[in-house]
């Protein structure tokens, strides 16, 4: 937990504007043992991938199949700590794709409400977002957890008015980061 503390501090310096919520992660972080599991009912750390293509111009992105959007691949913590691991374990199986790479800064945080579901009740996912790299085969396949999956050009998201907001800062992001 000490290595995620530091990178949370790392990223509020990062991204100074994002510096409350890197400290909301942290204060989560501290509140109990059980944050990283699903049976932490309030929340739970989730992590995604920007999984972009071998050219940095697109990223794939899942229509989900639960939350009906065009969304990053990710999912459940399920116990691991180590949340890069988590967010390229969950692009690799939810693509496919093999050969993969993840950078092990973080990308970008985002703290958004689960509606309730079935015996599962309304909470938050605290989603720790990191690069992932497709460097072989795009070629994908689609998983039981998506509709489709689809390479988007990451202009396109951000010319979208009905992009995600999350979606949106993530682009401005990696748009940024590859104008240097």
């Amino acid at each position: 937990m000490d290595s995620l503390r530091t990178a949370l501090a790392a990223y509020a310096r990062q991204w100074p504007q994002e510096a409350e919520s890197a400290q909301d992660f942290a204060g989560f972080l501290a509140s109990a043992d059980t944050v990283f599991e699903r049976i932490h009912l309030v929340g739970h750390f989730t992590a995604s991938s920007w999984l972009v293509d071998r050219s940095g111009t697109r990223v794939l992105l899942t229509h989900h199949r639960k939350l009906e959007r065009w969304l990053q691949l990710g999912g459940h913590a399920d116990g691991d700590r180590d949340l890069a691991r988590v967010a390229l374990r969950e692009a690799e199986e939810e693509s496919g794709l093999t050969g993969l790479d993840v950078e092990p800064e973080m990308f970008d945080l985002d703290r958004h409400w689960i509606p309730e579901r079935r015996d599962v009740p309304g909470h938050w996912h605290y989603d720790v977002r990191y690069v992932v790299h497709a460097r072989q085969s795009e070629d994908y396949i689609v998983s039981d957890e998506s509709h489709d999956l689809a390479w988007r050009p990451i202009d396109e998201i951000l010319a979208h008015p009905g992009s995600d907001e999350s979606m949106r800062r993530m682009a401005l992001k990696w748009q940024a980061r590859t104008a240097r």
